[in-house]
């Protein structure tokens, strides 16, 4: 119980004063007193196996164990079983014990200078860690506090780490220290050591693969034959196969694979060091330590249009010419794919030339297709925007390769005649460049970024001053010459146009000029001439609709003549036909009446072969099938006769058997019989009178017998009627 002291008094000795309190501890009868007040009952707190009970000092107090503690003390209780606090006592908690295992250990901090269960000193914010190798079982203190569970770290034999800031013999953390711990091994992360980059994996190298490798401080480096010191900042490379565990005095800055290139594949490649950029085409290569890939800035448009599955000759028809919204979102697009490593190629196709400029030695080459081109670190191919559409407009295609030809451009070209009248000329240029084997000549190809542009211009400006000096109806009957004199021009010694159109800029030569159309701009003009070009159809047609009248009557007559005369041929044909037909009718029934009788004799004579055959064959099945029987019943009999006598063996052999068992039945009945008597009752019947003699062994079944002691003589001349002594009386004798 616990009692609340109300006023001083005395009571065995001690004084009690006002306001104290008291324990009463049973086993025991309380009673009551008016100085003491019952403030209410106190029970056993129970302290089980791994557990401990943390107690705290309300008053200044003497504990259980008889341990001064001091006003807000508190204090823990390990001893398992009943635990009564004592009256100053608060229990402020059970504190379960932490299993150590050889996976789990717990990290500790000491909040306060003390001295712990071992008997070390721990200061104030020492962090420790306590394993299964110090105890099983861990109840923190109350000057203790878990951090947490820590797991045990495992390296197999292909692993290894680097703990920073290692503990060493002294427990102390060595500050910006680093170890390197090797596979196979299990251990604990001490407070303050953590792991760079984790647990690692060894590198493994094959033939195609390298490490590039970098010194932070001064070492001796014994992974290559003979051995070599490393100053800091130095830098090499390690190449497979081997197994390398890079030492804490070097760091591994980057893993490095062989790049498999085909003769039509290459990379860019630049040295760190002196920065020349070169490109490696067609050879397995691995980048040294002082080298890497250098990505190459190529313009957005030519990216795209070496990105996108296009071919250069058959879609010559398409504008690829984006706007500003749609390249950026090609350019994105196109990103995922492009590798400004790699060498950059186009495949020129036949039949186009594709210019590269070299920045470096500021020359330049053209390529004939076909062929594949691959550009160096300082080349970049001459792009042509050409103009499309009709009429023409400028920057509508963007490409790289130029198509030599022959092919054709069309323009729309509105033209005034002398007379006022304005006309809408829809025509086409043939057209093929001419090339050449010679650099020079050839770079005279891209002279021209726009070719098709500044050709239908100067092409249509000849045109518009050569129809402006004609009337519209001259015009009109002779277009196609004025328009040929116009663009080829008349040829001094003979006065006729010329065949062709040379631009020498870059040696585009045009062949040949095609009218598709000529439309008047003004609709009366149009009006007037569509009449009159009806009326000129109409009258063109009747002249044709009547020459063609009397040429079909013409026809007609010609062939009515030529029907008679072969009506007459065919019938003179089918009598001398018919004639022939009645000859080979009579040929035939000749043929017919000889045929027949030939024919009933000779299936006669088939008749009795078949019939003569059939009876053989007959023959041959009854003989076979009366062998067959033969063969069966003898087969019977034997199988029969082989039964009769295994049967006859197994009766024999079971009667043998029966009568071993009967034997073997009665001697062991009888020898029962014997041994169920015993060899007392045997020697007390033979000393018994013989009518007793008999008559006990009539009991046993025996009709004769014959006891000795075996020493006396036996006289066996009479034993047929003295075995047993002379029976007397009636009683029949036993034999």
């Amino acid at each position: 119980l616990r009692l609340l002291v109300n006023r001083d008094f005395t009571e065995d000795g001690p004084e009690h004063k006002a306001g104290d309190e008291m324990l009463f501890e049973g086993p025991g009868t309380y009673v009551p007193r008016k100085e003491v007040e019952v403030l209410g009952e106190v029970k056993a707190a129970i302290i089980t196996p791994n557990s401990a009970l943390r107690l705290k000092a309300s008053r200044e107090t003497v504990d259980r164990d008889g341990k001064s503690r001091v006003a807000g003390e508190e204090w823990m209780v390990r001893r398992s079983g009943a635990y009564l606090p004592g009256v100053y006592e608060t229990i402020i908690g059970t504190v379960g014990a932490i299993v150590l295992t050889e996976k789990q250990a717990v990290h500790v901090c000491a909040v306060q200078t003390f001295t712990d269960g071992k008997g070390k000193l721990r200061k104030s914010g020492e962090e420790y860690l306590i394993t299964m190798k110090d105890m099983e079982t861990f109840i923190p203190d109350v000057y203790e506090k878990v951090v947490g569970i820590i797991n045990v770290t495992t390296l197999t034999n292909r692993q290894y780490c680097v703990v920073v800031n290692p503990v060493d013999a002294t427990g102390k953390n060595q500050l910006g220290a680093r170890k390197l711990i090797k596979g196979e091994k299990s251990f604990f992360l001490q407070p303050g050591e953590i792991l760079e980059n984790g647990v690692q994996d060894v590198f493994i190298l094959g033939d195609n693969e390298g490490i590039v490798l970098r010194a932070q401080e001064f070492f001796l480096d014994e992974s290559v034959a003979p051995s070599k010191q490393r100053q800091p900042g130095d830098k090499w490379m390690l190449q497979g196969p081997l197994e390398y565990i890079p030492p804490v005095e070097v760091e591994v800055l980057s893993h490095r694979r062989s790049i498999p290139l085909h003769e039509n594949e290459g990379i860019y490649v630049r040295n760190i060091k002196t920065g020349q950029v070169r490109a490696v085409i067609g050879q397995t290569y691995m980048l040294g330590e002082d080298e890497e890939l250098w990505e190459k800035s190529v313009p957005a448009i030519v990216k795209s249009l070496l990105s996108t599955d296009r071919d250069a000759a058959a879609d010559r028809g398409d504008w690829i010419n984006p706007s500003r919204v749609n390249k950026r979102q090609d350019t994105s697009d196109d990103d995922d794919s492009w590798d400004p490593t790699r060498v950059i190629t186009i495949h020129v196709p036949h039949n186009a030339a594709v210019q590269v400029y070299d920045y470096k030695s500021k020359q330049s080459r053209v390529v004939f297709g076909p062929d594949l081109v691959m550009l160096g670190p300082d080349e970049q191919f001459t792009q042509l925007s050409l103009s499309a559409g009709k009429p023409k407009k400028a920057n509508k295609i963007r490409t790289i390769a130029l198509l030599l030809g022959p092919d054709f451009t069309s323009d729309l070209i509105v033209v005034e005649t002398a007379d006022h009248a304005r006309l809408q000329l829809d025509i086409s240029y043939n057209w093929h460049f001419i090339p050449s084997d010679d650099q020079k000549e050839a770079a005279k190809l891209f002279a021209v970024a726009d070719f098709t542009g500044d050709v239908c211009k100067a092409l249509a400006s000849k045109i518009r001053g050569s129809v402006s000096s004609v009337t519209f109806d001259h015009f009109h009957k002779n277009s196609a010459s004025i328009i040929q004199q116009a663009v080829f021009g008349l040829d001094p010694a003979t006065g006729s146009p010329n065949s062709s159109l040379l631009f020498p800029q870059n040696n585009l030569k045009v062949t040949s000029v095609d009218i598709k159309s000529v439309e008047p701009v003004d609709q009366r003009t149009r009006d007037s001439l569509q009449k009159s070009v009806t009326l000129a159809i109409e009258i063109t047609t009747q002249s044709q609709e009547a020459a063609a009248k009397r040429d079909a009557e013409r026809v007609e007559q010609e062939a009515k003549g030529r029907l008679e005369r072969q009506r007459i041929t065919d019938e003179a044909l089918a009598e001398k036909e018919r004639k022939q037909l009645i000859a080979l009718q009579a040929e035939s029934a000749a043929v017919e009446s000889t045929g027949q009788a030939k024919a009933e004799a000779v299936s006669r004579a088939e008749a009795a072969k078949i019939e003569a055959e059939a009876a053989v064959e007959g023959a041959k099945l009854k003989a076979e099938a009366l062998k067959i029987e033969t063969d069966a019943e003898l087969e019977r009999m034997k199988s029969a006769r082989e039964a009769d006598i295994h049967y006859t063996a197994e009766q024999n052999k079971m009667e043998i058997e029966k009568s071993k068992e009967m034997a073997t039945i009665e001697t062991e009945k009888f020898k029962n019989m014997v041994d169920a008597l015993g060899s007392d009752t045997l020697q007390a019947i033979a000393s018994g009178p013989q009518n007793q003699q008999v008559r006990l062994l009539q009991s046993l079944g025996l009709k004769s017998t014959l006891i000795t002691d075996g020493r006396t003589p036996i006289n066996l001349l009479n034993t047929a009627t003295g075995l047993l002594g002379e029976i007397q009386g009636d009683q029949p004798s036993t034999s």
